[in-house]
């Protein structure tokens, strides 16, 4: 749209999901990886993906198409060779694969070749494999040529259709800020070492695309939404004075997705970028506090205003009111989404279970393209009156019991008798060896298991046939633990779907839907359950199938439970009550869960809370708070256990020293960890920086994701390297993971590999006892 002074403005948005509606990419990959499909139909599955979706969101009436949205697994991999960048490690398979299968090779390893780290992306949900950059890195448009060959060609294809795009790539600075120094590299360097050299392959890649009359590219630069160093910001400066200064180049587009962009904002705002984009919902800015930023008023704005990241419908009245009051100040703005829409599913209108009531407040991501291009729209026309219409009080969403409940938790219902006393009466009931064996749950969720559940869903099995199908699988899970010889033994979970939708279907206020998938990593989706309304429990949620399982065996067998916060964290949840009133109901139904393990003889009850990095703020100001009422729900969840019940916990993908201390604080007598590769940080934690874990450790001694089978000198290694920073009596060996995306021929020799790594290491303990001749 234009405007009668010349200006313009418009609607976009800042990404979408490349999955397909129905999970096409899914199956596309699964069939290739597992050889019943071949490379061209996998390509040609890909491009579809990526054109159907641009030529979709420019039918809408949406101004400004994204383009370079689709990933065939991971959009940060897809940069990352994009420009070359290639660790050392990897060189010999690239001439002998063809480029998709070099690709996946470091998105999930070959033999001998283990893949590039999983790291969580920001404090979303979503995984990406880490980039590795070293000082011989060979920064190159050519060394993975296909992707911004592909890169060009949808540019081009979608300008033969009437169709501009707006590519999407990470922003050099952020891309190496995510990246971490090569194996090889030496001691004190940094990916960022590496921008200038970086900064070139962006210029020839502008020239490409200028020269093919690309009109604008967009570079996110998320990294700054977090807490950044001097260095760093000055690297941001130096990078878009040389972007910014390029001879032949499209307009530049950066954006601030997941939070406050910082002291980032105003280097942006005097660079010579013509754009900057926002996320105006996790970090609102006054229209004043935007005009105080130098620069900004001579940029294009684009105003996250729509959430990508939760799924309720935006009040369109309040915020076009706020674009309103915004376009006082920047007048040459556009309407946007706070951040790429990858994070929500893909469209609302293909549930029709969803409770009516429930439904009418959603939005997904084709809805909140429309609730863009409407709130574009109604700047210069004006709004209907019904959007500045009070929706009516929602009396379903309350429940006076939980509530009541809430409201009179006492502080010693967080508090457990003092470790000490504890670790006594543990040791007496379970009677583990030194460096106890076992897993984090789940394993492999088998095809027999999968169908056996759709047939009961579509009601092709009765209850009893289905659940002797679960038993079944129970018994060999179980069988196999013994065999391998593991010292604490779990049940497998084959009834659970997903560790947090099966604990929502069994609670009262929850939502669900049948096609909302949202990505995780690689082909690796799940549908977060929608957390609309107060929350109890409807009864015992695990009590059958484990102790079924501790029935079959004289070995203790774990029971595991979903924390408060992970629930929390992995839902869309509730937008009228603070988190931690959310949190509070969530624990008191996992307490009430404790209690029944613990009434059915089970003495080892894992909670898992690897999301309390997820929710975990990006910036130092707010992270004392959030911990605080997160590790309150936690022990509120597990404050009612017997001193003689062993807690565990799982924390995942964190190397933050506050993280650590929190999980002190939480009191929970075994801590496993997400380690693997880099289990140095564990170790630097454990003995540098004052944060020691206090209690047992599981450090995660091979990485769960990964296909790759570690050897017995590998995970001795890795644990003989752990012994050397946790006491021998507080050590666990176990993965660091859940195996349920692993195949039975990969989990057991992986298994048996790790026992027998922690009986090498108790040998070396029993000989170093002995009395010496």
């Amino acid at each position: 749209m234009t405007r009668a002074d010349g200006i313009e403005y418009g609607s976009s948005i800042l990404g979408y999901p490349r999955i397909g509606a129905r999970r096409e990419l899914k199956f596309a990959l699964e069939d290739y990886w597992h050889g019943s499909g071949d490379r061209g139909k996998l390509l040609a599955a890909g491009r579809e993906l990526a054109e159907s979706t641009w030529r979709e969101l420019a039918a809408t009436g949406l101004e400004q198409v994204p383009g370079n949205t689709f990933s065939f697994y991971d959009h940060v991999l897809d940069n990352a060779l994009m420009f070359g960048m290639v660790p050392r490690r990897f060189e010999p398979l690239h001439a002998e694969l063809d480029p998709i299968d070099f690709y996946f090779a470091m998105a999930r390893g070959k033999p001998d070749f283990p893949p590039l780290e999983l790291i969580k992306y920001f404090d979303t949900n979503y995984y990406y494999r880490q980039p590795e950059v070293g000082p011989d890195t060979e920064f190159s448009l050519g060394r993975a040529g296909w992707l911004s060959e592909n890169l060009l060609d949808e540019h081009a294809r979608a300008a033969e259709a009437g169709i501009e795009l707006r590519p999407i790539m990470l922003g050099p600075v952020s891309l190496l800020l995510m990246s971490k120094p090569a194996a090889d590299a030496p001691e004190g360097f940094r990916p960022l070492d590496r921008l200038d050299d970086l900064l070139e392959v962006y210029i020839e890649l502008f020239e490409k695309l200028a020269k093919q009359n690309t009109k604008c590219v967009q570079l996110d630069e998320p990294a700054f939404t977090s807490d950044r160093t001097d260095a760093d910001l000055a690297a941001l400066a130096r990078a878009y004075d040389r972007l910014g200064g390029a001879g032949l180049r499209p307009r530049i587009l950066v954006t601030g997705e997941y939070g406050d962009l910082g002291p980032a904002l105003p280097i942006l705002a005097a660079s010579k970028i013509e754009a900057i984009g926002l996320d105006l919902v996790s970090a609102p800015m006054t229209p004043s506090m935007l005009m105080e930023i130098a620069g900004l008023r001579r940029k294009r704005l684009y105003a996250g205003v729509i959430d990508g990241r939760n799924v309720w419908k935006a009040a369109k009245g309040g915020k076009l009111d706020y674009l309103l009051q915004i376009k006082k100040v920047i007048p040459d703005l556009v309407v946007s989404t706070s951040c790429t829409l990858m994070h929500v599913p893909v469209d609302k209108l293909i549930e029709p279970d969803l409770p009516g009531d429930v439904a009418d407040r959603l939005s997904f991501a084709k809805q909140k393209v429309a609730e863009v291009i409407a709130l574009a729209k109604a700047i210069s026309e004006g709004a209907p009156e019904h959007w500045y219409t009070r929706p009516a009080t929602v009396h379903f969403k309350l429940k006076h019991e939980v509530r009541q409940r809430v409201a009179n938790i006492r502080p010693d219902q967080r508090e457990r008798a003092p470790y000490a006393e504890r670790r006594r009466a543990q040791a007496a009931v379970l009677g583990l060896p030194p460096v106890p064996t076992c897993t984090l749950g789940s394993f492999p969720q088998t095809a027999d298991i999968r169908r056996a559940r759709y047939y009961y869903g579509q009601g092709r099995l009765t209850w009893d046939e289905y659940a002797e199908r679960l038993r079944e699988e129970i018994r060999r899970v179980i069988e196999l633990q013994e065999d391998i010889g593991l010292d604490v033994l779990v049940h497998g979970e084959p009834e659970r779907n997903d560790m947090i939708q099966y604990f929502a279907e069994l609670m009262e206020g929850y939502a669900f839907t049948h096609m909302g998938w949202v990505q995780v990593y690689g082909s690796r989706y799940v549908r977060p359950p929608i957390l609309y309304g107060d929350v109890k429990r409807r009864g015992p949620m695990t009590i059958e199938w484990i102790t079924y399982a501790q029935s079959l065996t004289d070995k203790p067998v774990k029971g595991i439970l979903t924390g408060p916060v992970t629930m929390l964290a992995r839902s869309f949840v509730r937008q009228d009550q603070p988190l931690y009133e959310t949190a509070e109901q969530l624990a008191l139904a996992v307490r009430d869960e404790v209690a029944d393990l613990e009434r059915a003889g089970i003495k080892i009850i894992q909670v898992d809370e690897p999301s309390i990095r997820e929710l975990l703020p990006l910036r130092e100001r707010g992270r004392e708070g959030y911990l605080d009422w997160a590790v309150a729900a936690f022990k509120l969840a597990v404050g009612g256990a017997k001193p003689e019940t062993q807690i565990h916990t799982h924390l995942g993908y964190s190397s933050i020293a506050e993280v650590v201390e929190a999980f002190n604080a939480m009191d929970a007598d075994v801590t496993s960890i997400v380690a693997t590769r880099s289990i140095d940080w564990v170790l630097s934690e454990l003995t540098e920086h004052g944060t020691a874990i206090e209690r047992g450790v599981g450090p995660g001694v091979y990485e769960s994701r990964s296909a790759v089978i570690p050897d017995i000198d590998t995970i001795d290694d890795r644990l003989t390297r752990a012994a050397s920073a946790i006491p021998i009596d507080r050590l666990w060996a176990n993965p660091d993971g859940g195996l349920k995306t692993r195949h039975y021929w990969q989990l057991e020799p992986a298994l048996r590999n790790m026992v027998a790594a922690a009986r090498r290491l108790r040998r070396r303990m029993d000989a170093d006892k002995a009395p010496k001749a």
